[in-house]
């Protein structure tokens, strides 16, 4: 069996920005415990234990830190992490590192080595901290909890009322908000001479840094009832659990037993997943691809529906930390987050759920925090469905799933012929999809500020007639095979008219690329995208093959860094260079310049299908997210980047679609010594 894949980094206390790396670990439900490798909180996100609660409530603040100290002396003590406080000083960081996704720091202070892992149980609301001595002299360890319920997106500035109620009854001690609707924060210390001291107190105007910088609250105060006291030696861990969980749940699994289950799971989904001659950088990536498959909790409905039917519910959280489910995101990574890793049944619990969803032939943009229903506004999430739903037949030749969902895709294009939400529409005179309506943005270019929807993109945008196209060929290749053959007759003769009708109009011959939106308001758009890509890249290329070699070539010299694509080429006026500031600075960035790292896909794509004799030689692209895993949010990728170098990672510290994409394209452009038929990767 091949050794646990280990991320390492040493401590640097000269590095200029020793705040912006990050960890996570989630629970399969969409909570997870987040912060600085440094312990210092610079998110309102950042924190040990963030519970995802039935709604209203949705993911929820529960346990923000623990002020760890290590008594040396009477007079003499240690702060492990964090900034230096109560007029002690801090231990030196030796090492942080990442085993099997998990992270784990070693502190020294003289002959004193002392290791903190932290891990949460699959599909519980429940953190686990654990401490070891490894060098000096037994110690003890005081354990000092700081809390703030709240929702994990309100600002950290919400006042910490004196509502908090602390009980403790024979070692098991629960915090309470009266007059709340905020569940338990059940805490319990597993190790030698265990003892709590009770001692209420607020901590007062801690500083959030990159809400600062992103132009939020960013002084906020955390409550601790007091501080735990437990000793340490070399035969003796001790562990501290904190869960919005019931005691019977929590009290069920020693520590031990808890942390030897997680790691078996995780073990569990390298095994099952990869071939084997893939490399450490994709087994960080399987782990890094789990955190975003979630069960979504509090979906009732959902989940008796999927019940009756032999299912579950599953869904993929779009980012952290302040993402939910989005129905593009998830179409886009389900291939790499489920079908690459060999999690075949999940990505059918996934296609299926969201067909439920479906309404007037659209599957939701986003479900809301703490909310059950969806948004709709979106012109191509749909039309992924389609391509998801392709990638899961071909990897796992299910197609009961396929026959079972054939009338739904066949209802969601009428829809889309005869006109649906938002002005999406076929354009009868060409067979090109129309879409746009005023004050929404409907394709995945789709910030907006207050009413100003920066990139609307209204008319017959590019990706989308792409897309339309494909969504064409796979209907009518499925119903050819499973349904009625007129209808797949007319599907046909409509796809041949959409792709003559795209060759003729979309090829901006100027240029020496593709228009990104014809027929809009303002005419014809010019701006060079990455958009055009998808025109070649889809199983069903739209694009004529003789455009293929000006169309990539272009994208390439102008769009490609070592992290992605860049959202929109320097030349034009509106390219901006960096993503920062506040809210509306940043929307005003984000898709006009910014680089977003699962761009790469398609690229990757569009490349092989150009130079198919280039298939190992595209990993290339590639290597700049293998060293993009130890910055950021260490092990995972970065949603976007900024334009130019040294191309800071911005946005949600941890993307699904960016790490799909890039595990996506390392797994399936291996060399031919390298390759596996996709029937003997177990599911």
């Amino acid at each position: 069996m091949p050794p646990d894949p280990v991320r390492t980094m040493i401590s640097n206390p000269e590095e200029p920005e020793p705040y912006t790396r990050e960890w996570l670990v989630t629970n399969g439900l969409g909570g997870y415990a987040s912060g600085t490798i440094t312990g210092v909180v610079t998110r309102r996100y950042h924190g040990l234990l963030i519970s995802a609660l039935a709604p209203p409530l949705g993911r929820t603040m529960m346990l923000s830190q623990l002020a760890e100290q290590v008594k040396l002396s009477d007079r003499q003590r240690l702060n492990l992490g964090g900034e230096d406080r109560d007029g002690f000083s801090t231990a030196t960081m030796e090492e942080f590192r990442y085993e099997l996704g998990l992270p784990v720091w070693r502190y020294r202070s003289g002959e004193l080595l002392l290791e903190k892992r932290i891990f949460m149980l699959h599909q519980q609301n429940t953190v686990y901290v654990k401490y070891r001595l490894l060098e000096g002299e037994p110690v003890a360890l005081r354990i000092s909890p700081a809390l703030h319920f709240r929702g994990h997106d309100e600002p950290v500035g919400k006042i910490v009322n004196d509502q908090y109620l602390f009980t403790a009854i024979s070692e098991r001690y629960e915090v309470c908000l009266q007059k709340s609707d905020y569940p338990p924060l059940r805490m319990a210390l597993y190790g030698k001479e265990c003892s709590f001291t009770v001692y209420p107190r607020v901590t007062s105007e801690l500083i959030y840094r990159t809400e600062e910088s992103r132009g939020y609250d960013y002084k906020g105060d955390l409550w601790s009832p007091g501080h735990f006291w437990v000793d340490l030696d070399h035969e003796q861990t001790a562990t501290f659990v904190a869960s919005t969980e019931s005691w019977e749940t929590l009290l069920a699994l020693r520590p031990s037993t808890a942390m030897e289950a997680e790691t078996d799971r995780r073990r569990r989904l390298i095994n099952h997943s990869l071939p084997p001659t893939c490399s450490g950088f994709a087994e960080e990536l399987v782990l890094a691809a789990d955190q975003f498959i979630i069960r979504p909790v509090g979906r009732a409905e959902d989940a008796a529906r999927a019940h009756a039917a032999g299912d579950e519910i599953r869904s993929v959280i779009a980012g952290y930390h302040w993402f939910t489910d989005w129905g593009r995101d998830t179409m886009i990574s389900l291939e790499g987050l489920t079908l690459t890793t060999g999690r075949f049944q999940e990505a059918a619990w996934i296609l299926r759920m969201f067909a439920q969803y479906v309404r007037d032939g659209l599957i939701p943009n986003f479900i809301p925090e703490g909310e059950k229903e969806g948004v709709y506004h979106t012109a191509d999430a749909t039309l992924w469905f389609f391509h998801a739903l392709s990638r899961y037949i071909d990897y796992s030749k299910d197609t009961k799933t396929l026959e079972r969902l054939l009338p739904l895709m066949s209802d969601i294009l009428d829809h889309h012929f005869r006109g649906t939400r938002f002005g999406i529409h076929v354009d009868p005179r060409d067979s090109l999809l129309i879409q746009g309506e005023q004050g929404y943005q409907l394709t995945w270019m789709d910030a907006k500020a207050g009413d100003w929807v920066v990139t609307p993109r209204r008319g017959k945008a590019v990706e989308i007639n792409a897309l339309w196209y494909n969504a064409l060929c796979l209907q009518a290749n499925w119903l050819a095979q499973y349904g009625e053959k007129n209808d797949a007759q007319h599907l046909f003769e409509q796809a041949k008219y959409a792709r003559e009708s795209f060759n003729q109009k979309f090829w901006y011959e100027k240029g020496g690329y593709l228009w990104d939106v014809i027929e809009g308001e303002g005419g014809n758009d010019s701006a060079c995208r990455p958009n055009q890509l998808f025109a070649i890249s889809l199983p069903n290329p739209v694009l004529d093959r003789r455009y293929w070699e000006p169309v990539v070539r272009t994208c390439r010299d102008q769009l490609l860094t070592r992290v992605g694509l860049r959202s929109l080429a320097p030349s034009h006026p509106d390219y901006k260079k960096q993503y920062f500031g506040d809210l509306r600075a940043r929307d005003a960035a984000y898709h006009q310049g910014t680089v977003w790292a699962w761009l790469i896909g398609p690229f990757i794509d569009a490349w092989v299908k150009l130079y198919p004799e280039d298939v190992a030689g595209s990993r290339r692209f590639l290597q700049g997210f293998s060293e993009h895993l130890n910055e950021a949010c260490i092990g995972t990728i970065s949603e976007v980047f900024d334009a130019e170098e040294p191309h800071t990672p911005r946005g949600c510290c941890a993307q699904a679609w960016s790490v799909a994409e890039v595990l996506r394209c390392w797994c399936v452009y291996h060399t031919e010594t390298d390759s596996i038929p996709l029937e003997n990767v177990s599911p």
